[in-house]
C-alpha cells in the first residue's frame, strides 16, 4: 500500500501498455523527430518492452476534499458559429469533481523509478480534436515521439499554440474541417498547454511522458498504470487547478498496489 504523499504547487484515455520489461537489443531503431521525419535512434539506447511474465499494476482514484468548486460559464458571443454549436450553457473544464466526489481531468503518470533505456513508440496516433470551439479531450497523454493529430471539426477557423517549456513552440492556423495536422513532441514535459489565439477559452493539457505507464482520470476519477516491470516508483498526479501529488509504491512482480490521492479544495 502506498505511504508518503508529497505535494507541490501547480504551473499549470489512459497512456498504458497492458503488461514489466523485456531488453531487446541496442540500437538500429528509428524515432520521430518533432516534425515527423524518421532520425535513427542512439545505438546504445536498449529497447524496453512489456513482460506479461512480471507485469505489475498500480490502481486508485484521484478524490477531492472540500468545497465543490463552481464550473463557470463560458462566453461564446464573439463568435457567432462557435455559439450556434451549442444549446446549453458552455462551462470550464478547469476543476471538474464527479458525483463519486473524485477528480476528472488528473494526469497521472510513473514519475521516475523505471529502468534506463527507450521504451517502443506507440504506432497509434493520439487525436486532439476542435469540436464547438472547444478542445477534445481537455487533458491528454502521449509518449514521446508519437504522433498526434490535431483536427478541426468545426465550420470556423482555429489556431493551434502550443506553449511548451522543453519542446518547440509552434503556431499554425487551421481551416474550418480542414487537413490533419499530425505533430510530435520529442522531449518529456509535464504539462504542455495548447491554446488557440482566435478562442482565448479554448485550451487543452498534453502530458509528454518518455513510456507507455500513464492515464487521465475520467468521470469515476480513477486510473490505472498496468505492466509496470518490478520495483519502487514515484507515481505523480498533476491537475491544472490544484497541483501536484507525489506517492511512492512498490511492486512485486505481478504484484496489484492502490495509490490513492486526495486533492484539497
Amino acid at each position: 500500500m502506498a505511504t508518503r504523499i508529497m505535494r507541490t504547487p501547480s504551473i499549470l484515455s489512459t497512456g498504458l501498455c497492458a503488461l514489466a520489461l523485456v531488453l531487446t537489443g541496442c540500437g538500429g531503431g528509428e524515432t520521430k523527430t518533432e516534425e515527423g521525419r524518421s532520425k535513427a535512434a542512439p545505438a546504445s539506447a536498449a529497447t524496453l518492452r512489456i513482460d506479461p511474465a512480471t507485469a505489475a499494476t498500480v490502481t486508485g482514484k484521484v478524490t477531492f476534499t472540500g468545497e465543490k468548486p463552481v464550473r463557470r460559464p463560458i462566453s461564446m458571443d464573439s463568435t457567432p458559429a462557435c455559439a450556434r454549436a451549442h444549446t446549453e450553457p458552455v462551462l470550464s473544464e478547469e476543476a471538474i469533481v464527479n458525483d463519486n466526489g473524485t477528480l476528472r481531468n488528473a494526469f497521472v503518470w510513473v514519475k521516475s523509478g523505471l529502468p534506463d533505456g527507450t521504451w517502443e513508440v506507440p504506432r497509434e496516433m493520439v487525436t486532439i480534436d476542435q469540436v464547438g470551439c472547444i478542445y477534445v479531450p481537455h487533458v491528454v497523454g502521449v509518449q514521446t515521439n508519437q504522433e498526434v493529430q490535431f483536427l478541426n471539426s468545426d465550420p470556423t477557423n482555429h489556431n493551434i499554440h502550443p506553449l511548451p517549456r522543453a519542446n518547440r513552440e509552434w503556431n499554425e492556423s487551421q481551416p474550418p474541417k480542414g487537413e490533419p495536422k499530425i505533430k510530435t513532441f520529442p522531449k518529456q514535459e509535464i504539462m504542455i498547454p495548447i491554446k488557440c489565439n482566435v478562442h482565448p477559452w479554448m485550451r487543452v493539457y498534453v502530458g509528454v511522458v518518455d513510456h507507455p505507464f500513464f492515464a487521465v482520470t475520467g468521470e469515476d476519477g480513477s486510473f490505472t498504470l498496468k505492466g509496470l516491470p518490478p520495483g519502487q516508483y514515484t507515481v505523480q498526479a498533476w491537475h491544472e487547478k490544484y497541483g501536484t501529488q507525489e506517492i511512492q509504491v512498490t511492486v512485486a512482480a505481478q504484484e496489484s498496489k492502490t495509490a490513492d490521492f486526495d486533492f484539497k479544495g
